[in-house]
């Protein structure tokens, strides 16, 4: 018995490492790939022993360090600057309707910021930097983790649909992805899934994004009490470093170029497992009102900011 066991668990990893190598073919898409990852997580067959959440997050930084190799200094300051008047609106307008609708459903109001933040910035990473500075307990964070991940899935596949359907430039498509959608790993998906330019359009808006991480956690944790510690993401520095680095030594654009592409194939993988954390289980044993503001809420920015876009563009 305890033989078999052994070899259905050998045989759960040996599967789990084909679909995460074959993620990295250019074939596999990134929702397919979260599609795959979520089959395995509901058909019960991952490895009983890897924890694969926190390679994830590993992965995830690398990746989006990877991308910064292919986003020029130039660029970057004029995508982020340009758009610095809508990345800030958009986390003000977020958070104010975020706490309307923490009272309007009578949340717990960390639970509701949490939300919020997430919305507001950049979905997992802002939840796991606000929840120290604000001193959210392990189950609110996990529930705002969960609503912005659920999100962040349909994102993924609805996004480049609606983009296609209403003719948007590469351009606009990267900029209206990287402000309404959370998480930075489901922005680069849906935006590599448009086309190369709103790839980096939408990278370098994002991590711009990003950034406002460190102002939000410390006034969060003043409004709360002034109590909680803050926790910076490395890898928005490390982003930050990779552009830099292209822009001091451009002798190295084809080893640049390189480290680019990896980037873009191992968040393919990231995506893969994502989709190893979601589980119908889970979707079904959270609250109904903490999903549903996080519902309206990126409804009201994913709307708004499309509105904005599109007006902008004319």
């Amino acid at each position: 018995m305890t033989e078999a066991v052994f070899l259905r668990e050998n045989h759960r990893k040996i599967l789990f490492c084909l679909l995460a190598v074959a993620c990295l073919i250019p074939a596999v898409s990134s929702p397919l790939a979260l599609i795959l990852g979520f089959i395995l997580a509901n058909l019960g067959w991952l490895p009983a022993d890897w924890e694969i959440g926190k390679f994830t997050k590993k992965l995830l930084a690398i990746s989006i360090v990877g991308l910064g190799f292919g986003i020029p200094l130039q660029q970057a300051v004029a995508i982020s600057t340009h758009n610095l008047p809508l990345i800030l609106g958009s986390i003000i307008f977020t958070i104010a309707v975020g706490t309307l609708l923490t009272r309007l459903f009578k949340l717990e109001h960390r639970t509701g910021h949490l939300i919020a933040c997430g919305t507001a910035i950049c979905g997992g990473s802002a939840i796991a930097a606000v929840a120290p500075a604000i001193n959210a307990k392990s189950d609110q964070t996990a529930l705002a983790l969960a609503c912005v991940f659920i999100l962040n899935s349909i994102a993924l596949f609805v996004f480049p649909v609606i983009g296609h359907l209403l003719a948007m430039s590469q351009h606009d498509f990267g900029v209206w992805s990287a402000i309404a959608i959370h998480d930075t790993s489901s922005v680069v998906g849906a935006a590599s899934a448009y086309g190369e330019e709103a790839l980096k359009t939408a990278t370098t808006i994002k991590l711009a994004r990003a950034l406002w991480i460190v102002p939000v956690a410390a006034l969060s944790a003043m409004f709360f009490g002034g109590k909680g510690r803050m926790i910076v993401p490395s890898f928005i520095l490390y982003y930050c470093l990779a552009i830099a680095i292209t822009s001091l030594f451009p002798q190295g654009a084809a080893f640049y170029e390189l480290l680019f592409s990896a980037g873009k194939r191992t968040l393919v993988v990231c995506l893969f497992l994502i989709g190893c954390g979601i589980t119908l289980k889970k979707l079904r044993t959270h609250g109904r009102g903490p999903l549903l503001m996080a519902t309206l809420l990126w409804l009201a920015i994913g709307s708004g900011s499309l509105c904005c876009v599109l007006w902008l563009s004319e």
